[in-house]
C-alpha cells in the first residue's frame, strides 16, 4: 500500500528542510494520489527535475515506496525546467511540484537507475 500523495510530500519537505535545505510546495495535487515531481535548485540559475519512475522500471512498487527517475539533469537551465513543468501541468492538472533549493544538489529521492 503505498503512502498517500500529502502525507509523502510532507515528509520530503521535513526531511529537506531539516538537512538544511529550503523545500516548499510550489503546486498542490491530489492528496490521494497525485504524482509528485520535485525540481532541484542550485541557486547558481541550474536546476534537476525529478519525476515518478514508470511502474516497470520501479522494482519497489511492491513496497510502497515511491521511486523517481531523473527527468532533467542537474545543471539544467532553470528555464528550461521551468518550461518542461509548465507542460507536465498541462498533461496532469493533479500533480504535486515541490521545489527543493539547495547548493548542494540534494534531491532527498530513491532514484530508480536502469
Amino acid at each position: 500500500m503505498r503512502l498517500k500523495s500529502a502525507f509523502w510530500v510532507a515528509a520530503l519537505i521535513r526531511r529537506a528542510n531539516g538537512a538544511g535545505a529550503f523545500a516548499a510546495v510550489r503546486r498542490h495535487g491530489s492528496d490521494e494520489a497525485g504524482a509528485i515531481f520535485v525540481k532541484v535548485a542550485t541557486l547558481d540559475g541550474h536546476a534537476a527535475l525529478y519525476a515518478p519512475a514508470l511502474p516497470s522500471l520501479d522494482a519497489r512498487e511492491d513496497t510502497g515506496d515511491r521511486s523517481f527517475e531523473q527527468r532533467l539533469p542537474p545543471g539544467s537551465p532553470e528555464p528550461e525546467v521551468e518550461e518542461r513543468m509548465r507542460r507536465e501541468i498541462g498533461y496532469d492538472a493533479d500533480l504535486w511540484f515541490v521545489e527543493i533549493e539547495d547548493r548542494e544538489g540534494r534531491h532527498f529521492l530513491e532514484i530508480v537507475t536502469d
